[in-house]
């Protein structure tokens, strides 16, 4: 049975539009507490961050500025950070990449990859800051996996969020 063409003139849902982005942003902060792993020391990257700034990166029109602080706050409860630390982290990371974009005239995928590990060694260094106010001796070397695995993994997340994004799009 073939599928129905959508039809020409046709726009997608509004609840689609909106909520896909924000969903997958939220799936994604959710997603180092629902796999079964078991580690001493943290080794899975921020992946809420990284398909934030990956959207962010897609779609710069898509988010107000202010969209950081409900997400970073969702971000805080899910990963156990003290509260507000990802609401401010997510704000400056979200800040930054506007001061990007207006000064770049083009910006090709390798910019987007370096802007998000950029991004992401913002947030872990920031978060060990905060963890290191607040009474941690954590090493700054335990970052490390993190920073690697984010580097590694964005590459998958941007194919995710553009077949995502082709979704969305569809009437």
């Amino acid at each position: 049975m073939s599928q129905p063409i959508p039809r020409l003139g046709r726009t997608p849902s509004r609840l689609r539009m909106d909520g896909v982005p924000i969903l997958s942003v939220m799936l994604a902060s959710a997603l180092p507490n629902l796999l079964p792993v078991i580690a001493q020391s943290p080794s899975m990257p921020p992946l809420g961050l990284l398909v934030f700034v990956g959207w962010r990166l897609l779609h710069h029109e898509l988010w107000p500025l202010w969209i950081a602080a409900p997400l970073g706050a969702f971000d805080d409860v899910m990963s156990g950070n003290p509260l507000g630390t990802a609401i401010f982290l997510w704000s400056v990371v979200t800040l930054a990449a506007e001061m990007v974009d207006t000064r770049l005239f083009w910006r090709d995928y390798w910019h987007d990859w370096l802007i998000a590990i950029g991004a992401s060694i913002f947030f872990l260094l920031g978060g060990l800051l905060i963890a290191r106010i607040s009474g941690s001796r954590a090493p700054v070397e335990l970052i490390l996996p993190q920073t690697l695995w984010s580097a590694l993994l964005y590459p998958l997340i941007v194919r995710v969020i553009a077949r995502m994004d082709r979704w969305r799009m569809m009437a």
